[in-house]
């Protein structure tokens, strides 16, 4: 090696000098605001530096650095990492770049590198499709240019077209359906979600692969766009363009989600303000959703133009399906350019004989030009025509193809033209910690997840819904009454009963009646109710069985609102569903089918039959009859109608011979649903018996799902909890079971005294939608006991620091309602102590409780 200018010396130079560049440029573009200099800008600056660094390292001859992936394509985004291909001979040592690559660290690049041979580059490529990508656009840099060359022409002769679009498509397909198929996502990647940068580049990457031009003028000239499209791919470019860039300079490192604390930040940079109805966040975030599903449209049409282009079909001869319509190569295409302005039903009539004929790939690319003008000109024309009602229902009756003709509808602007009250929620954001999505995708996410329910196919998803599903005489109701559930969201007042009133608007004019509209109305009003009542109530208490049945009225609406809620709950988010909130509605719909069908009230037949099913399990499990009294007789009413048959006969399956024993018993299991740990606590009552229990689990990251307290009559605690534990999966579950059950005996038989609750980071999206805690505290209707319900956000420890609190006031858990909706807490607790009675003692209790609740970035002791 030559003098490397001593290697400090060179490091702090070339350091400084892309500082320096870079500062000077983010200058020029706050001033300026042209993304494609500062891009370009960028590139240059650090070949520049390349350069230089190479030639102070007298790096050999032999060897050729070149720039690929984006990099090779000639624009650096301000913190993107540099992606560098280091290609040497066949006989060249690799060791010997060594020094330069260490080097490129130290000088602040954040360098991705790969050092092979032509061979290993062609090798590598053909097995990698990503690969092949990434050297598609090589650039040299420096060093041997006739090896580079050679490289070059050698990729070249290689590359298939054909192969690296299907390739490419399939790839796509993929990256669409690791993010749910949509664009809709509240914090979107604008470099990899659906209609973000990469749909763009698909299409210029196989552009390039099949010579038809490396830019958009080239590419549009080559496979007849029109000037409209070639403006809007370009407008579509810079608008994301310069939304990446400024979340770079926002997070000061490479950031490509539109995370919640970025929105804002983001929002102002681009100087959009706050309007009288919405944030200035909401504004570019639908600006965002706007761009992304024309990127969407325009993927679709110039694939297909690029498609035809690379492998041009042999003249085909349209097959006539109607007066209006043909196929052509397995695409639907209109008879003539001015269908849809002259006969606006027939827009209808497209989207039903997609969903009718499933052969069908998708659509024309003139059909999708003329829908996509369609969705812009022929709201009114279409509402207005008198067969559009009977053409919409038939989606809805016909079933089979209804999501994905909904979410074309959707992504073309016909479903928001053709019902203005849905047009109103299309890309509003939902300001809240378990909604993952926008209002309108949410909305045809539940329809999805209702039609999956009716599908065979599927059956194996959610078998009990399923089952439920194929018995119901008309699920189409359902389907409509989701389209409707949160319609009237975001329009002030409860966004249920405004939505009653449009479902009623709809069904008159769609020709529904009679119980079949009643059905949709109520629905929709009731579509929260379901699952407020499973997780927040007592569900072993009658009265609670008894009014919720009340509401459902039947065993018919009972069944339709509990396939809406699940399906409703299971669309906002893929982290809010669970198996216990699975066996929670389950449990509830099953005692309320019970009563509703006219058995013995269930107050009186509750524990009998309870206790003969327990025994039956008993037997099953070889235990000889009457084993169970001695535990039996130290339990009360209370216990048997809170707990299942089969937690009953696992208790006392564990118990029976040991009813009195001193030392303190703990057994767990995976919970039979098969989400997350049940435990169970048998222990001589002691002080602080629930606050130790909580610190525990809290101590060791698990959290409580359900907790179920009582003393028996001879003063032995028996409590249940069922935990998840994050991040853990079903399988793993086994490996927590021994710990717990030896440490949280120990622990309980030491008695240590209580820590304080762990600290714990809050989450971004507890930052983002802060929660202001509540506490009430209200005697029951006997006056003997208290109610106390918690609202806050999530953390852990959470009801460890509220037991805590508890245990100092000398109050008594007699037993708690757990329910965490995303990252929220609405939890319900039984209590008793002598305190509850003074009123000074009780406002005391309150404020040192809410003190506990509110928490800033870090959670308080």
């Amino acid at each position: 090696m030559a003098d490397t200018l001593a290697a400090p010396d060179l490091i702090a130079k070339t350091r400084e000098g892309l500082r320096a560049g870079q500062q000077q440029l983010r200058a020029a573009y706050e001033t300026d605001g042209s993304a494609v200099r500062l891009l370009r800008g960028r590139a240059r600056l650090v070949d520049q530096a390349l350069r230089d660094l190479w030639r102070n390292m007298a790096m050999p001859a032999d060897v050729a650095l070149a720039a690929v992936g984006g990099y090779g394509h000639g624009e650096l985004y301000p913190c993107s990492d540099v992606d560098l291909l280091f290609l040497t001979p066949e006989s060249g040592d690799p060791a010997r770049l060594g020094p330069l690559i260490g080097l490129l660290w130290d000088i602040g690049l954040d360098v991705g590198h790969s050092v092979r041979t032509i061979a290993e580059c062609l090798d590598e490529a053909e097995r990698d499709i990503t690969v092949q990508t990434t050297l598609l656009e090589a650039r040299l840099i420096c060093g041997n240019s006739e090896l580079f060359r050679e490289f070059a022409s050698r990729f070249d002769a290689c590359l298939d077209p054909a192969e690296f679009f299907k390739a490419k498509r399939l790839e796509q397909a993929g990256r669409y359906s690791r993010r749910n198929d949509t664009h809709y996502s509240l914090e979107p990647n604008c470099k990899e979600s659906p209609g973000g940068l990469r749909d763009l580049q698909v299409i210029l990457w196989t552009a390039r692969a099949a010579k038809l031009g490396n830019g958009w003028r080239k590419l549009s000239q080559a496979v007849a766009l029109t000037t409209e499209e070639t403006r809007q791919l370009a407008h579509t470019e810079s608008f994301l363009r310069h939304l990446r860039i400024r979340l770079h300079h926002g997070a000061g490192r490479r950031e490509d989600r539109l995370s919640f604390e970025l929105q804002e930040t983001i929002a102002r940079s681009f100087g959009i303000a706050p309007t009288a109805a919405k944030r200035a966040a909401e504004v570019l975030m639908q600006r965002y959703y706007r761009n992304a599903k024309l990127v969407m449209q325009l993927n679709t049409l110039v694939l297909q133009k690029i498609s035809l282009a690379i492998s041009p079909a042999p003249a085909a001869t349209p097959v006539a399906i109607d007066q209006h319509f043909q196929t052509v190569r397995d695409l639907l295409d209109i008879r003539r350019d001015s269908l849809f302005e002259d006969a606006p039903q027939t827009i209808l009539e497209a989207f039903l004989l997609m969903a009718r004929h499933p052969e069908l790939h998708g659509m024309t690319v003139r059909t999708l030009r003329a829908l996509w003008q369609a969705g812009r000109r022929s709201g009114v024309a279409l509402r207005k025509h008198p067969q559009a009602p009977e053409l919409f229902m038939q989606l809805f009756r016909n079933g089979r193809g209804l999501t994905r003709a909904l979410r074309r509808m959707n992504q073309y602007g016909i479903l928001g033209q053709y019902l203005p009250v849905f047009g109103r929620i299309v890309d509003q954001m939902q300001h809240d910690l378990f909604h993952a999505y926008t209002v309108d995708h949410h909305i045809l996410q539940v329809i999805r997840n209702l039609r999956r329910f009716a599908m065979p196919e599927f059956a194996h998803e959610y078998p009990f819904c399923t089952d439920l599903m194929t018995a119901f005489d008309k699920p189409w109701l359902l389907y409509v009454a989701a389209l409707f559930h949160d319609i009237a969201k975001g329009r002030g007042g409860d966004h249920s009963q405004l939505g009653m009133i449009a479902a009623r608007r709809f069904c008159k004019r769609h020709g529904i009646t009679g119980e079949d509209a009643d059905l949709i109305v109520f629905l929709v009003g009731q579509h929260l109710t379901m699952s407020q009542v499973a997780q927040k109530q007592d569900l072993a208490d009658p009265q609670v069985i008894r009014h919720f049945a009340g509401i459902a009225g039947t065993k018919r609406r009972l069944t339709a609102l509990y396939l809406l809620t699940v399906a409703d709950i299971r669309g906002t988010s893929p982290k809010v569903w669970s198996a216990w909130k699975s066996k929670l509605l389950e449990d509830l719909f099953q005692a309320t089918a019970k009563f509703l069908r006219g058995d013995a009230p269930f107050e009186m037949a509750g524990v009998p039959e309870r206790q003969e099913e327990t025994r039956a399990l008993l037997r099953l499990r070889g235990l000889r009859p009457n084993i169970e009294i001695p535990l039996w007789q130290q339990l009360d009413t209370g216990y048997f109608l809170r707990h299942d048959a089969d937690e009953i006969a696992w208790h006392t399956q564990t118990l029976h011979d040991r009813p009195d024993t001193p030392e303190p018993i703990v057994c767990a299991r995976v919970n039979p649903g098969g989400d997350g740990i049940q435990v169970m606590i048998y222990v001589a009552d002691q002080p602080n018996l629930f606050a130790r229990i909580c610190g525990f689990f809290a101590r060791h990251g698990m959290s409580i799902a359900e907790a179920k307290v009582h003393t028996t009559r001879h003063g032995y605690a028996l409590d249940s909890f069922a935990l998840l534990i994050p991040g853990e999966e079903a399988q793993t579950y086994r490996d927590l079971i021994g710990f717990i059950e030896h440490d949280l005996a120990e622990c309980l038989k030491t008695q240590p005294p209580l820590a304080p609750p762990p600290p714990a980071r809050l989450s971004r999206q507890v930052k983002h939608f802060p929660i202001v805690p509540e506490v009430s505290i209200q005697p029951d209707e006997g006056g003997l006991q208290h109610i106390m319900s918690i609202t806050a956000a999530d953390r852990p420890g959470l009801l460890y620091s509220v037991a805590r609190i508890l245990s100092r006031h000398g109050i008594f858990i007699r037993s708690a309602k757990i329910a965490t909706l995303g990252e929220r807490v609405e939890d319900i607790f039984l209590i008793s102590g002598d305190e509850l009675s003074q009123t000074a003692t009780l406002v005391h209790l309150e404020q040192e409780l809410l003190e506990a609740l509110q928490v800033s970035e870090f959670s308080k002791n």
